[in-house]
């Protein structure tokens, strides 16, 4: 990975999750578990998935790294393609099952455990000397992508699922009164 980009890599990473926090925060409990329909996440839910592929792909993309680099293969995607494409909801599909939230998530630790989560993927980006962009992961809808792009697709993903909350907050059934618990 280069100087630059890494400094892009931190900067989405940063700018993600500053954006959820701020579209997600001081919201009532009522608030924060509101569901739109059976078949649709509460914003509280929304960072649990989040907090759960955070933590899940980057011992995905460790693990990928300890195989040989492979500087014959390209991305199916361009990197500004692939944000586009996650964070715009262009290609919509289900979350698999293990990634899905429980919905029992304690409340009390929903920012902790994405912020914890964040930090080390942060905290990877920001030091990793690995060769990023000729180790490769397959994804089940987009192909395969290189682990730079892995990176940049947790930013992306984080965006994603913003506009998901926005669009929960945005429901005429959601609850108007704030009162921060």
């Amino acid at each position: 990975m280069t100087p630059g980009e890494r400094e892009q890599l931190l900067n989405h990473l940063d700018g993600s999750s500053s954006r959820l926090r701020a579209a997600f925060q001081g919201l009532s409990r009522e608030q924060r578990h509101y569901k739109p329909g059976p078949d649709r996440w509460s914003l509280a839910e929304i960072v649990e998935h989040l907090t759960i592929v955070e933590g899940g792909l980057l011992g995905m993309l460790q693990k990928a790294l300890e195989a040989p680099a492979d500087n014959s293969k390209r991305s199916a995607m361009t990197d500004q393609a692939m944000i586009a494409d996650v964070a715009g909801r262009i290609t919509r599909f289900p979350a698999p099952e293990f990634l899905a939230p429980s919905g029992k998530a304690p409340d009390e630790l929903m920012w902790t455990s994405f912020d914890a989560a964040r930090k080390r993927t942060r905290d990877f980006a920001a030091a990793t000397n690995s060769d990023l962009r000729n180790h490769f992961m397959n994804h089940p809808v987009l192909g395969d992508l290189d682990c730079y792009q892995w990176l940049l697709l947790l930013g992306a993903h984080c965006d994603r699922h913003r506009v998901q909350g926005e669009e929960v907050k945005a429901h005429s059934g959601f609850p108007r009164a704030a009162s921060a618990s």
